[in-house]
């Protein structure tokens, strides 16, 4: 692949730094992988305003680009993030009710952003995620994990709540184990994670990239915009009654997708016994 690499651009008002950084690689099929690294290892990639307004700024990049098929979100040392940085935190502390509800409303747009990317969304967790970081990889699609990963909601050891990632969290785990975890602050494995439904694979730290190049490998085999179409439909889906009316536009979405130039390409190719088109020969 062909990969281009740089710092997330920044605003006037958040200066460039190298605690986010962004990279693209693109095969010959025009497959774009991009992987966006949280680069603050000295505190453990816990993130402040300015990593949120990079993060968020990355992410609508990332999903305003159509050649981009999939992002990886990663991080730089031991630890996947320890949550909110403890020197924003006590900046915040001082702040009065608007300066909070401001600072919660920029955070609370980097995960709806997040969550709603239009690519296929992989965390790759190597070690120990706390407090909001459970809800980076909860707006995830995807959560590969080392079997060194951690994870905790630990804002109630603060006196605080984990509000702004709670509906992340709750659609990833469950409502019964979130009145648990975000009550207790307990910390707990990845294999307890993927028990919840929140990691979908381990691996040791040493297999850790390639289990993630693994899974994008079977994504990229797939037709981009039916891959893209899958995801909004689950969305779209979860939680709806099945009457008359899901039954209709589920129908309508498979009619659609049937006569569509990737749809009638997949199908050929699959009686033809050759590959797709956006597949390797």
């Amino acid at each position: 692949m062909n990969s281009v690499s740089s710092s997330a651009t920044a605003s006037a008002n958040n200066p460039i730094t190298d605690k986010v950084l962004f990279a693209i690689d693109s095969d010959s099929k025009g497959h774009g992988v991009a992987t966006v690294t949280v680069n603050n290892p000295d505190k453990h990639n816990a993130f402040d305003d300015d990593i949120i307004s990079q993060l968020t700024q990355t992410f609508k990049t990332i999903a305003a680009d159509e050649s981009i098929r999939v992002m990886v979100l990663a991080s730089t040392g031991k630890s996947f993030s320890a949550g909110a940085d403890l020197s924003w935190m006590k900046r915040m502390a001082s702040y009065n009710y608007e300066e909070n509800l401001k600072d919660a409303n920029a955070l609370a747009d980097m995960l709806y952003t997040l969550n709603f990317m239009p690519q296929t969304t992989i965390a790759q967790v190597q070690g120990a995620a706390f407090g909001g970081a459970v809800g980076l990889a909860s707006c995830c699609d995807m959560v590969v994990a080392s079997d060194k990963a951690s994870f905790c909601l630990s804002e109630v050891k603060l006196g605080l709540i984990p509000a702004t990632i709670s509906p992340y969290v709750v659609s990833a785990i469950g409502l019964k184990a979130s009145r648990r975890y975000f009550q207790t602050a307990e910390r707990f494995s990845a294999a307890k994670a993927q028990q919840l439904g929140l990691v979908d694979e381990i691996t040791t730290s040493e297999q850790l990239s390639a289990q993630v190049q693994q899974v994008i490998t079977t994504l990229l085999a797939n037709g981009p915009d039916a891959v893209k179409q899958a995801k909004q439909l689950a969305m779209d889906v979860a939680g709806r009654p099945i009457n008359d009316q899901l039954i209709q536009e589920t129908s309508q979405r498979i009619a659609a997708i049937r006569v569509s130039p990737e749809g009638q390409e997949g199908l050929t190719a699959f009686f033809d016994k050759r590959p797709a088109n956006w597949q390797s020969s």
